[in-house]
């Protein structure tokens, strides 16, 4: 593929991931957000201090209150205009990466249409990146994560990224090579399964998630925020493998431009 045609494939696949992530911002805004701040709510109520009452004197003295920490930054602002330019730029990134991708397999994973090829590569990002980590290490809420274990927590899931990637390119590599003698489609259901059962092994070697849900935490809250966050990145992945299918269909197969009918031209005196 040509240097020209892979730089434009870039810039239309950055462009993809940018209205995508809008997208996907109005998703977290009116879907995310509320369960975020229910989880918030929750645990300032849990955090709040308790007053004990009993005994022969009155009410026991109230331990002297501790001065609010100041907020760096408004959760008015964390809801807004970070969320707009974390999810942006996280949009753009992956559209980038995306369509350096997408340059490698148009043509070796299948004879499909440009659009179809991005529409299989999307769906591939978007269950290798997030559907198979989020099975193993699933979100979880303000109220619900321990801070001290948020860093061993973030290697574990980034872990878990770089090895259902790379299963999944060798399920791939298995499935060129199986092909010629078993079939395209008996080929691809063999490297299906054996990608399932490589990341099943991983789902069990891997240690578990140690933040156990609290028992007072709702379980319809915690689900909903799952599904929220399951739900941006599934409006994510479809919506730049609309655009981005639309960009590189009218890219790499132009419509051909419809010619003047000879019968139509003005003779010459």
């Amino acid at each position: 593929m040509p240097s020209s045609t892979v730089r434009n494939l870039l810039v239309r696949g950055m462009l993809a991931g940018l209205l995508a992530g809008v997208l996907a911002f109005a998703f977290a805004f009116l879907v995310g957000e509320p369960s975020v701040d229910d989880s918030i709510a929750l645990e300032s109520v849990a955090a709040a201090p308790q007053h004990v009452h009993g005994g022969d004197a009155a009410a026991a003295p109230a331990a002297p209150a501790a001065e609010e920490e100041e907020e760096l930054v408004s959760r008015s602002m964390q809801s807004t205009f970070g969320l707009a330019t974390g999810v942006l730029v996280y949009g753009v990134a992956l559209g980038g990466i995306a369509a350096l991708v997408y340059c490698f397999a148009l043509g070796r994973i299948g004879r499909f249409s440009p659009r179809a090829t991005a529409a299989l590569v999307a769906a591939a990002a978007f269950t290798t990146v997030y559907l198979v980590p989020f099975l193993k290490y699933p979100a979880t809420p303000p109220a619900v994560g321990n801070p001290d274990t948020i860093g061993k927590r973030t290697t574990l899931f980034f872990l878990m990224i770089l090895l259902s990637v790379l299963l999944a390119v060798a399920a791939v590599i298995l499935g060129r090579r199986l092909a010629p003698r078993l079939g395209n489609w008996n080929a691809s259901v063999l490297a299906g399964l054996a990608f399932a059962v490589a990341v099943t092994l991983a789902f069990v070697l891997l240690p578990g998630n140690e933040d156990a849900v609290k028992e007072t935490f709702p379980a319809a809250l915690l689900w909903n925020f799952r599904l929220a966050t399951l739900g941006i990145q599934a409006v994510l992945w479809t919506a730049f493998a609309l655009v981005f299918g639309h960009f590189a269909e009218r890219l790499l197969a132009p419509r051909p431009a419809s010619a003047t009918p000879a019968a139509t031209a003005v003779p010459a005196a």
